[in-house]
């Protein structure tokens, strides 16, 4: 087992996401949008951005998760760190997919509130919301000027616990809050609003961590062909499934018993490791991960139910062209594909190290900075994830849970080879000899 984390060879350095992503495993009401993107980095802000905010707008929709069934919900709560120009101004593109919804109901919650402000507008619209602010420090400043912040609310909306208000005069509860949140913004305003590791916020929150920079672009969109006309669209297609789920009986979503069975399997591998590189207290960001998979899996499946293609001409509604398990809102539960699976698996493999790379420079860094993504030594991750014996399909399809590049897994499994540490049975059938390299 290893003892540090360390920098491989450039090529086995990525640590992006969408890259490792085909177009078309994408559901295709956000296909559209993710082209917009023009660099790696774009891509991952994008998507992330995309599925925080498509997330708000999936009411009675829910999966158990552990011995309780406790339910949970599609709301992620996100924040994209990055420095100046590094093109973080994409994910605003998030807040024109949910305008149609928050016209018809209001969703949006502004940044700039009052924790009393903040309250009843998520009470008013019934536990329900959708934070999207660029400037992460919109928050903070808030709290700074007031008494008290709401961070012990967000903490709450993430797990869907109670969140209660006491007053001389009144009291009042939002039983079941249902809040997404997508920030974006330098490490000092992530900072400000996680103050230290040992705060509950840090396990809940997803980290996305950006390095690159912005390259000047002085190209024109052609007419009819920019952003806006994409995003009128996925707008309208998200809106119709938006209004399908909240018509409907509650449905529950699933994961196979196959899916079930390795999401626990990397619990029990491959985040440990980080656990043992990084301490006990960052035991949580691993446990909560397991539900951060499983939301983002719910999600992507729910938008496959978005109708997929341009509205017609003079067509304001989607929601006759929804398809099924919600158009009859019958609750049915419905299952997820592997597909959708295998997509959330690797975004959350891959956000977990920039999660760790926010926790080291949590403890130990004090300047303002971009922290620099590591990542393990991922051949030792993926043999500890091989079964004893194993084809070729089996490291293939474990290695795109990893984000590894076919053609990288397979110079290590030759490497393994050579070294004796995974035997060759016969072509394309292998036996491990160690537990570990």
């Amino acid at each position: 087992m290893m003892n540090k984390l360390s920098i491989q060879a450039k090529e086995e350095q990525d640590l992006y996401i969408a890259k490792h992503i085909e177009p078309e495993a994408l559901p295709a009401v956000i296909q559209p949008i993710m082209a917009l993107a023009q660099s790696d980095a774009e891509k991952d802000m994008l998507l992330l951005a995309l599925l925080t905010a498509a997330g708000s707008c999936m009411p009675n929709l829910y999966f158990r998760y552990g011995l309780t069934g406790k339910k949970y919900y599609a709301n992620l709560q996100c924040f994209i760190v990055g420095s100046a120009a590094c093109g973080k101004g994409i994910a605003n593109l998030a807040l024109e997919l949910v305008s149609k919804v928050h016209e018809t109901q209001p969703l949006v919650i502004a940044g700039d509130s009052s924790y009393p402000g903040f309250y009843r507008r998520l009470d008013k619209q019934n536990g329900r919301g959708y934070i999207h602010e660029s400037e992460g420090s919109v928050i903070t400043d808030v709290w700074r000027a007031s008494v008290a912040n709401y961070n012990t609310a967000l903490r709450k909306a993430a797990e869907h616990e109670p969140i209660t208000r006491n007053r001389a005069n009144n009291s009042s509860v939002i039983a079941c809050p249902q809040l997404s949140v997508l920030l974006t913004g330098t490490f000092s305003q992530y900072k400000a609003l996680v103050p230290s590791i040992e705060n509950g916020y840090f396990s809940r929150l997803l980290t996305l961590i950006v390095n690159d920079q912005q390259a000047f672009n002085h190209q024109y969109v052609e007419p009819g062909k920019g952003s806006s006309v994409v995003m009128r669209v996925a707008a309208e297609q998200l809106y119709g499934l938006y209004e399908q789920l909240y018509f409907a009986k509650p449905v529950e979503f699933r994961l196979s018993d196959e899916q079930r069975a390795r999401l626990g399997q990397h619990l029990e591998t491959a985040y440990p490791m980080l656990m043992q590189l990084l301490g006990q207290n960052f035991h949580s960001v691993v446990l909560r991960m397991a539900v951060q998979i499983e939301r983002m899996a719910m999600i992507l499946s729910a938008l496959r139910e978005a109708y997929p293609h341009p509205l017609p001409e003079g067509k304001g509604e989607s929601s006759a062209q929804t398809t099924p398990p919600f158009r009859e809102g019958t609750g049915e539960s419905f299952l997820c594909s592997d597909t959708d699976y295998a997509t959330a698996e690797m975004i959350g493999n891959k956000l977990m190290l920039h999660i760790a790379a926010a926790y080291k420079m949590m403890k130990g860094v004090e300047e303002e900075a971009v922290p620099q993504v590591q990542v393990l030594d991922q051949r030792q991750v993926l043999l500890s994830l091989l079964p004893s014996e194993f084809e070729t399909k089996v490291l293939l399809d474990e290695a795109k849970a990893q984000g590894v590049p076919i053609r990288t897994a397979n110079r290590w499994n030759e490497k393994w080879v050579a070294e004796g540490i995974v035997i060759k049975i016969k072509q394309g059938h292998y036996r491990k000899r160690l537990a570990s390299a």
